[in-house]
């Protein structure tokens, strides 16, 4: 195992943090941070990733360092690229500026990207790897994981009754969830670049699809609205306005959709259609994530906030691992917020 030093690894937490700068628009690149760091482990100079098209994270620190790069350690979240892209290669970029040690995190997934740590190695640049690794690749979880399985990852939202429930017998659903539960919802649809339903829902309850704040103001930067199905639309529905980017995605099929938002760029989709989308998907072994809001109270009949799995047994139940717990609001007011990942097998299938 590599042995790094005190100073690498508190550059590398400051590297972290500046990963996760607030105000990084979403998109297909990753967030990344570098901090360049003295023989005397003193830091010279730091950088991060803006967005898409903007500096690289390396290359704005030697930026900030200028000549005082020479001989330093270059501590980054993700291992540099070795690829021409709107700007040049990273790897290159630190070992003509004279950087003697290059400690990364996390190896990068992107196969056009990766091979910065030999251009490195040939370059006779010290390298080294998986200092705070896994605290890296939280920092991009979507972007990691739909580069390493060729598609977006998907989380699905749903709120329900106590029972189960996602809208009463009449069909109304408004609300089931709390507003400080819907608030939230917000913050985490501002974490993906893709809020996906099906025509059903936009046909039904006509919803708007954006991220808004908490006196309901849409943000600056909207996810990629999404609509799935076939059937033909309304060009009324508010889904069709101009407050953000909309697509038709004319298939059934979860695969083929999923496809064609990783063919557009796509990284990270929220779910939040109804119990017929939410069972295809499920049906798929295409939910990655779940989040559920379960308010606090009951309704006996209504719709299932899931459609027929085709489980006749409870052998065959569908398991999942609860990740977090987390009470939203207060009073009459709470919601509870679970967050749960799909086991990999069904208990009993060991």
């Amino acid at each position: 195992m590599t042995d790094f030093s005190a100073a690498e690894e508190a550059a590398m937490r400051r590297a972290l943090e500046l990963a996760r700068t607030p105000g990084v628009p979403l998109g297909p690149n990753p967030r990344v941070g570098c901090v360049l760091v003295s023989a005397d482990g003193s830091t010279v100079a730091e950088g991060y990733h803006r967005g898409a098209g903007t500096t690289h994270a390396e290359a704005a620190a030697l930026a900030a360092a200028g000549r005082a790069a020479r001989g330093t350690t270059a501590v980054v979240t993700l291992e540099p690229c070795n690829h021409q892209g709107r700007t040049g290669p990273c790897s290159t970029a630190l070992a003509e500026a004279g950087v003697c040690r290059v400690v990364f995190a996390q190896p990068d997934p992107n196969p056009v990207a990766t091979g910065g740590e030999q251009a490195l190695h040939e370059a006779g640049v010290d390298v080294a790897f998986g200092l705070l690794e896994h605290a890296a690749r939280a920092v991009n979880r979507a972007w990691t994981f739909a580069l390493e399985h060729g598609r977006p990852m998907v989380t699905w939202k749903f709120a329900t009754t106590l029972d189960g429930r996602s809208a009463a017998a009449d069909g109304t659903s408004r609300w089931v969830s709390s507003r400080p539960a819907r608030v939230d919802t917000h913050l985490l649809r501002a974490e993906c670049d893709v809020m996906l339903v099906g025509s059903n829902t936009v046909a039904v309850d006509d919803p708007l699809l954006t991220v808004r704040d908490e006196h309901d103001r849409p943000l600056a930067h909207q996810p990629l609205r999404a609509v799935m199905g076939t059937r033909d639309l309304p060009a009324d529905r508010r889904v069709f306005d101009d407050q953000a980017e909309t697509v038709r995605l004319r298939t059934h099929d979860p695969h083929a959709a999923l496809g064609q938002l990783h063919a557009l760029d796509r990284r990270h989709v929220f779910l939040e259609g109804g119990p017929t989308l939410a069972a295809a998907f499920l049906q798929a072994a295409l939910v990655d994530e779940v989040v559920c809001y379960v308010a606090p109270m009951l309704l006996g009949d209504g719709r299932n906030a899931v459609a027929d799995l085709g489980i006749r047994t409870i052998a065959d139940a569908r398991h999942f691992t609860v990740t977090d717990v987390t009470g939203v609001g207060d009073g009459s007011e709470t919601n509870v917020r679970i967050t749960l990942i799909p086991n990999q097998t069904p208990e009993g299938d060991h």
